[in-house]
Order: C-alpha cells, then sequence, then structure tokens
C-alpha cells in the first residue's frame, strides 16, 4: 500500500478564488466577458469549459453502501470524510465538496447558455459546425441539470412534488431568489433539451470521446429515461447506442487480466479513448486518484473486504463465486482494508517547480457500452420481457467471468429466493447479494421474477460502477435502505451507527451553505 503525502496550498488557493465571488453570482454572465464570441471557432472552443471539472463521485462513494468505517481512530479520514460518510451536512470546505461540484456545473451550464446565445446572434445553427456545437450545448445544459439534481434533490418519482433545482436557460447574474421547482419540472426541462439536441448531435470532433458524440449521447438518454421511468425510450436510445453487435463493443476484461499489476498502467489503460468501450472522458481537478488507488490516504472509510466478501466481488453469485478475468486490488493490513478496481488514475500537475505545489487530476469515464447494456436490461426487466433482460445480463456476465452458466430468468429467481436479504439477522449489519427494495414505482413482490432478477442487475451495475458514483443512485431510485457500520479489527461489522430509510431527506445532499445563504432554499432536514 503506497503512502502520499498532498499539497494543499493550491487546492486551497483554487477553493478560494471560487467561494471569495460572491454567491449570490453563482451563474457568470460570461465565461469569460472580455470576448466575444462570434465565430464557430471561439462557440466549439468556449464549450470545452460546458463540462463540470469538479466531480461527486467521492461524495457518492462514500454515502453509498459501497463504504463502510473503519474507526474515528484510523488517522486516514478527516473531518469532511466522517460528515460525508455520515450523511451530514458538509460544512468543511474541500476539493471534492458539494459547493465544488455546485458551482463547476453551474459554470458549466453557464458556459452552455452563452454558446447557445452566441449561435443565436450569428443567425441560428445554420452550418454543420455550429449545428454541432448547438447540440453539443443543449446536452452539456442538460446534463448539468441531471447532475445537479440527482445529487441535491430527492429522487425523481411521477407526481412527486419534492424541491428541484433552478433550471438555467439563459445567460445570467443570479442575484436574487430563483424558485427551485420540483424534480419533476426539472426532468421535464431536461428531456426538452435532450429531444431538442438528439437529431444535431454529430461525431464532428478531434477527439470526440472528450466530448458528447453521438453514441455518448444515446448513453446519456438511455441513463436519463432509466431515471425518468420511461422504460421504452431507455430501449430505444440503448438500441442506438450499442448497435447490432453489442458484444463486441463491452470492456475487454480479458486483456486487463493480462497487464501488470500496476496502478498508473492500469488505471490510464481504463480510462483511453481507444477503448471500444469508454464514449465519453471528462477531466476533472481531484484526488480520486488517491482516493481510490493503492494509497493510505482516506481509507479510514473504503470498500473493503467484508463487502467484497459478502456484497460483490467474491461474494457467491449467480454464476458462482470469483472468477473474474481481472481480479480486483485486495490489501488488509494496518490501518487499511481495500478491494479496489483502478479506473481512475491519479495524475498531479505541477505548477510550481520550485515549491513542487499544483492541481491533482483524474480522469473518469463518464458512459461506457457495459453500463449501457445494464441500463437496457433493467429496462427490460421493468417491461417484463425477461429474456430479453436475462440474455443482455448473461452477455454482461460472460465478458467478466470465466464461467460455464448461461442466464434464464428461472436460474435467477432461483438463486435469488435462495439468499437472504441484507440486515435482516439479529445485528441488522450482515450483508449478502441482495437488499431490500423500496422503489416509488411499482415492482411485483418479493421472490418474484422481475423483483429477483432487479436484484441481479443491480448488483452486477454496483460491480461494474465501483468507484464511479453511480451506486447512490441506485441507493436513491430503489429506496435501499442501507446502515453506517463500524468495522471491528477482524474486519467484520462491530458497530451499528445509523440506518438510511427509504424516504430519509438525507438522501438528498444538502444545498451548500454559501448558496443557501445567497437566497436558495434548502433541503428540509
Amino acid at each position: 500500500m503506497k503512502t502520499i503525502k498532498i499539497t494543499y496550498t493550491a487546492l486551497a488557493l483554487t477553493f478560494s478564488a471560487l467561494t471569495l465571488s460572491s454567491c449570490s453570482e453563482y451563474l457568470d454572465t460570461l465565461p469569460d466577458n472580455r470576448t466575444t464570441i462570434d465565430t464557430e471557432k471561439k462557440v466549439a472552443n468556449l464549450l470545452v469549459s460546458a463540462y463540470p471539472h469538479s466531480s461527486n463521485l467521492l461524495i457518492n462513494e462514500t454515502m453509498s453502501d459501497n463504504a463502510d468505517y473503519y474507526g474515528d481512530k484510523n488517522p486516514n479520514g478527516d473531518r469532511f470524510g466522517d460528515q460525508v460518510y455520515f450523511w451530514q451536512d458538509v460544512t468543511e470546505s474541500d476539493n471534492e465538496s458539494p459547493m465544488r461540484f455546485w458551482l463547476s456545473c453551474y459554470d458549466a451550464i453557464a458556459s452552455a447558455n452563452q454558446a447557445l446565445a452566441s449561435i443565436e446572434e450569428m443567425g441560428g445553427a445554420k452550418t454543420e459546425a455550429l449545428q454541432t456545437s448547438k447540440a453539443e450545448a443543449l446536452l452539456c445544459r442538460a446534463y448539468a441539470h441531471f447532475l445537479l439534481v440527482n445529487e441535491f434533490c430527492m429522487n425523481y418519482s411521477e407526481g412527486s412534488k419534492a424541491l428541484g433545482i433552478h433550471y438555467s436557460d439563459k445567460v445570467e447574474n443570479i442575484t436574487e431568489k430563483h424558485n427551485r421547482g420540483t424534480v419533476a419540472e426539472v426532468y421535464a426541462r431536461i428531456e426538452q433539451d435532450l429531444k431538442e439536441a438528439l437529431p444535431l448531435v454529430t461525431d464532428n470532433y478531434t477527439v470526440p470521446k472528450y466530448h458528447f458524440n453521438k453514441r455518448a449521447a444515446y448513453a446519456f438518454a438511455t441513463r436519463f429515461y432509466l431515471y425518468y421511468e420511461k422504460w421504452n425510450e431507455a430501449v430505444k436510445y440503448a438500441d442506438m447506442c450499442l448497435g447490432s453487435n453489442a458484444a463486441a463493443t463491452l470492456r475487454d476484461w480479458k486483456a486487463m487480466s493480462e497487464m501488470t499489476s500496476d496502478f498508473d498502467a492500469i488505471s490510464q489503460h481504463y480510462v483511453a479513448a481507444d477503448v471500444a468501450a469508454n464514449l465519453m472522458i471528462s477531466t476533472h481537478v481531484s484526488q480520486l486518484g488517491v482516493f481510490f488507488g493503492p494509497y493510505t490516504y482516506f481509507k479510514r472509510y473504503a470498500h473493503g473486504s467484508y463487502i467484497s466478501n459478502n456484497e460483490d466481488f467474491e461474494a457467491t453469485n449467480v454464476w458462482g463465486r470469483g472468477g473474474f478475468y481481472y481480479k480486483p486490488f485486495s490489501r488488509r493490513g494496518n490501518n487499511f482494508d481495500v478491494v479496489q478496481i483502478w479506473k481512475l488514475p491519479y495524475l498531479f500537475e505541477i505548477d510550481d517547480p520550485v515549491a513542487r505545489t499544483g492541481l491533482p487530476h483524474t480522469v473518469n469515464v463518464v458512459f461506457t457500452t457495459d453500463e449501457v447494456l445494464l441500463n437496457r436490461a433493467e429496462a427490460y426487466i421493468m417491461l417484463k420481457q425477461y429474456d430479453k433482460a436475462a440474455a443482455d445480463l448473461d452477455m454482461w456476465m460472460h465478458n467478466i467471468v470465466k464461467t460455464d452458466v448461461t442466464l434464464t430468468p428461472e436460474k435467477i429467481q432461483n438463486f435469488y429466493k435462495s439468499v437472504p436479504y441484507s440486515y435482516d439477522d439479529a445485528s441488522k449489519m450482515a450483508s449478502t447479494v441482495k437488499k431490500h427494495l423500496h422503489p416509488a414505482f411499482a415492482i411485483d413482490a418479493e421472490g418474484s421474477v422481475q423483483e429477483t432478477m432487479l436484484q441481479c442487475v443491480l448488483g452486477f451495475r454496483r460491480m461494474e460502477t465501483l468507484h464511479q458514483g453511480l451506486r447512490w443512485f441506485d441507493v436513491k431510485r430503489y429506496g435501499i435502505e442501507i446502515v453506517r457500520r463500524t468495522m471491528g479489527p477482524d474486519g467484520k461489522p462491530a458497530t451499528l451507527t445509523d440506518v438510511l430509510k427509504k424516504d430519509d431527506n438525507r438522501r438528498a445532499v444538502q444545498i451548500p451553505l454559501d448558496i443557501r445563504q445567497a437566497g436558495v432554499e434548502a433541503n428540509p432536514r
């Protein structure tokens, strides 16, 4: 296990520069008001800043059931980490904080809005280049709002009046209070932007995978419509993304298993633009490569051996036990216990060679074909097209696991019916690969074909997206109740400290304090 010393000087300066400006102006009028955006090239260049450069991955992974607590005496944590892990309102400043993420998303929205306004001032999207930019701007605006509404609000459910977030669709300074509206209204606005963008989207970029190219746009639409509970639309866009030979587009886990077990090599290969499974890639100012890499830092909260052995990678599953082509990195010792898939490289950009200070970066794969395949499987399950769902689940399984098992609806149902639910033991802490589901939308009874197949797809997607923050959204969407437990010296749960119930208001991350002080309504607590 590596030890790393973090230089915070540049991080503190970066965060201070953001927060010292008036908090009531968290959307700029112009991303750079010294420049007039009046050519195709300037519009395209502006859209580089229409993607959030801060991440919610650490927040989401730490809040989800992908992390256990290894005790307040464990030195590899801090107050910020404790606040996030225990679902508290975050008051600590950090480069991975909700405040930083909020500002980054609205900065991206401001850039997208300026690009759209500039296109209109130039007479509209009358050229292919401007049509490409318009599509990208609309998709970026939709995506940033999608991130915000899922992070800072309760999950979408039809008819819900849960508080949303302000949907910004024009160049503006926010100097007055804005009505947050509802989550349902935000989703409707996202769909409007998505529908306008999709017919215009192209692959006309120098490096398409750092932009909303066609297949990335279809992947976003698939995820969006899955969360929007429009199952047929989710299937439609998954089909458009995956094409007629989905298996050929999936990640080559066999090839990864043959690589040298080196963090830098594996993590950088995982995010490479030439990997067919990677549909869109994003860079972030972040220490995620440290948090989810072979370093001791932040390991007070970790996806450790107990979770792996009982809930995901090393647990008995529908195909048996273990058998992965690429074996997760696993190590247990003094003050650390981790099981990881190396996905997020640690890259440090030195801006002062003398002082050796700078900014840590990482690269994240935002959309993959593997996730799209599992999203389609979930949509098929909700449509009760169980054979099609089983075929997608079987395809995913055989791509990542060495097994002779062929999945069928009956085989999946029989396996999951034989497994007890997590937290049903006397301690309320013991885990299995199955947890009670309480979605706002209707599903069949526990033990049914539909419910057991949902258990399967949720478990598969949990492994597929480990360290990438998406498990938290499944916890929210399916009303999965999860615990906060402190692990003992033997690596097993020792103390139960909290339970997140299905309707707990803490499922919506609190609006950052500075933003609330600027007049934005707080989430209920």
